[in-house]
């Protein structure tokens, strides 16, 4: 029964497929230690389910404290440290209510410390008066320790502790390890340093979902300890328990973009998404608005299911809404969805993107001057989500730039030129000079990709346009009204009326107008947009929106502020001209009729793919 959910790829599909069958009898079914284990894979989605968990762990560790003695302690810990807060509340008040949790924990020096850590005192849990029936409880007790006390009996609960400790991580067969040489010594005491400071195992948080798809005989033992001593260096405690919350699309990705080939294990894929989320939570919460998030989610199951299923935007709202799920269910569904539109693919972490002085090239007309107006231009309106326009939170986030996220090598120019960037946005901020946030970074990733694409693309065609220039005229396909066309590009223009300078791509003016006429001018309006997931109205949307903003600002009247050609003119003809191949919809059908639509309801603007 176990096995379908040990084999779950992420949080995310484990909770899905808890929804589908009948988790209460699916744990009733259980042994106690089937019901242990996948109380670690993560939080039950049924209440009832939940119960029964608690039950089945009670009625381990009291099998365990009988028949294991000392060793008892290494799984009392196992479940701590897979539990959540109310999880532990419900398991200690049942064990107090059957007279049972002195005789259990209450010996257990380094288990009581692990609880009081987690605000559970075993004092706050009064077991309750003695009945009739404890004595007879008592003689069957001791009937049981005659017989366990035989030699078979013994060799018999050693092998069966052997190969259950054999399903816990390395770290905790370490940790018996060291038990059993210390009695061995005689040396062995409750409060021993083998058992009294896990926190350099979990981190300071349940361990559940390491598990997940890990159902091997070795558990965690898939991870070489130096790799688990780099995660616990890298990752805050807290960082840990939210990404392992919200990592599940994350591992998918990973193991997508890495491929087959390189056939890493799933708690190496978990690892590898585990950093990335847990820096993308903290990049927009930061250390200390992430470490009241992890309280939240650990002490309670519902809250860890809710982020679970959720991800990062399930654990901002419960962050908003103060670890209340049923508000932050409703937060959730009151914020603003981001803007619509095909998301851009995210370039491969630490490419081959460069620092704005690589997009230079001064022969095109891209001058520094160009590509800095250009890119801020850009950055202003993408998509994306964004950190809020707060002074004093974008200051207490400034740790997270100390270090670039989980795949981005030290020194990548992309991400100095975002650290810059937020001190930047943060300084307009300070002085009033802009009301917008800055992008994350993945967010600013994707746009300063798509950024210098274009740039490639309007340089391909401005290319394009000077070779059609130098044809006889009936042989042009772009320039066919021109007789003497000037190409110039990046030109700044703005509108009689309309507040603020833009930059065309490129105005195409005529040098030998006949006499008596004004020049003719027409504007081109280059998109290098990723389109290949749009289509019906979304496709419609995005590029009826690029037209009517080609129109708006490079179509009509408009004044040309360069020196050289400083006058006013009237646009008679704007081209919206998009980049093909890969960025285009498959369905080239559907794309056509896109265009026409578009053409028609925005008049005198023509669309175009090259």
């Amino acid at each position: 029964m176990l096995a379908p959910l040990l084999a779950c790829p992420s949080v995310e599909d484990y909770l899905e497929l808890q929804r589908g069958v009948d988790m209460g009898r699916v744990v009733e079914r259980l042994g106690e230690w089937g019901a242990v284990r996948l109380g670690a894979l993560g939080p039950l989605v049924d209440a009832r389910a939940s119960a029964a968990l608690t039950r089945k762990r009670a009625s381990f560790l009291l099998q365990a404290t009988r028949d294991y003695g000392a060793y008892a302690q290494v799984f009392a810990l196992f479940i701590v440290h897979t539990s959540f807060d109310d999880e532990l509340g419900q398991l200690l008040g049942l064990l107090a209510r059957d007279k049972q949790l002195v005789q259990t924990l209450g010996h257990m020096e380094a288990v009581r410390q692990e609880l009081e850590r987690r605000g559970l005192k075993l004092t706050d849990y009064p077991e309750r008066g003695e009945r009739a029936s404890d004595v007879l409880r008592g003689l069957g007790q001791a009937a049981a320790d005659a017989l366990n006390s035989s030699p078979a009996s013994d060799g018999a609960r050693y092998q069966r502790m052997s190969e259950q400790l054999q399903r816990l991580p390395l770290a905790y067969q370490q940790a018996q390890w060291e038990v059993e040489r210390e009695m061995g010594r005689e040396h062995y005491a409750p409060g021993n340093e083998a058992l009294g400071a896990f926190d350099h195992v979990t981190l300071g948080v349940p361990l559940g979902f390491y598990h997940l798809a890990a159902g091997t005989a070795h558990g965690l033992g898939e991870l070489t300890q130096g790799q688990y001593e780099q995660a616990t260096r890298e990752l805050a405690p807290a960082a840990v328990l939210v990404a392992l919350y919200a990592g599940g699309k994350g591992a998918r990705y990973l193991a997508e973009a890495r491929g087959a080939r390189l056939r890493l294990s799933v708690p190496e894929l978990r690892l590898e998404a585990l950093r990335r989320v847990a820096w993308q939570v903290a990049e927009r919460l930061g250390v200390d608005g992430l470490s009241e998030l992890a309280r939240y989610i650990r002490a309670s199951r519902e809250a860890a299911v809710f982020v679970g299923a959720g991800g990062e935007p399930a654990a901002v709202a419960l962050y908003e809404a103060r670890g209340n799920v049923a508000r932050a269910q409703a937060w959730l569904s009151e914020a603003r969805p981001e803007r619509a539109g095909a998301p851009e693919p995210r370039p491969a972490p630490g490419g081959a993107l460069g620092g704005l002085a690589s997009l230079v090239d001064e022969a095109a007309g891209h001058s520094a001057e160009v590509v800095e107006a250009k890119l801020q231009q850009v950055e202003l309106e993408a998509p994306g989500p964004r950190l809020p326009a707060d002074v004093a939170l974008l200051k207490r986030l400034r740790a997270t730039l100390g270090s670039p996220p989980p795949g981005v090598p030290e020194g990548y120019a992309l991400w100095e030129e975002y650290r810059s960037y937020r001190e930047r946005r943060l300084t307009e901020l300070e002085q009033g000079k802009s009301s917008g946030g800055p992008l994350r970074w993945e967010a600013y990733e994707r746009m300063r990709g798509a950024f210098a694409r274009g740039l490639a693309f309007e340089r391909a065609m401005v290319e394009v346009l000077r070779a059609d220039a130098n044809l006889p005229l009936a042989q042009r396909r772009w320039l066919q009204g021109f007789h003497q066309p000037r190409i110039e590009v990046h030109v700044g223009v703005s509108k009689p009326r309309v507040p603020g300078i833009r930059y065309a791509d490129v105005l195409v003016i005529e040098q030998q107008p006949p006499a008596g006429q004004l020049p003719r001018v027409e504007s081109f309006s280059f998109k290098s947009r990723y389109l290949a997931q749009l289509e019906g109205e979304d496709l419609m949307a995005t590029m009826g929106g690029d037209a009517r903003a080609a129109l708006e600002y490079y179509g009509g009247t408009l004044d040309i502020l360069r020196p050289s050609l400083q006058q006013r003119v009237q646009v008679q003809h704007v081209r919206l001209v998009y980049q093909g191949g890969i960025l285009l919809p498959e369905r080239l059908e559907g794309l056509r009729g896109a265009i026409k639509r578009v053409q028609a309801k925005v008049q005198g603007v023509e669309v175009l793919i090259q």
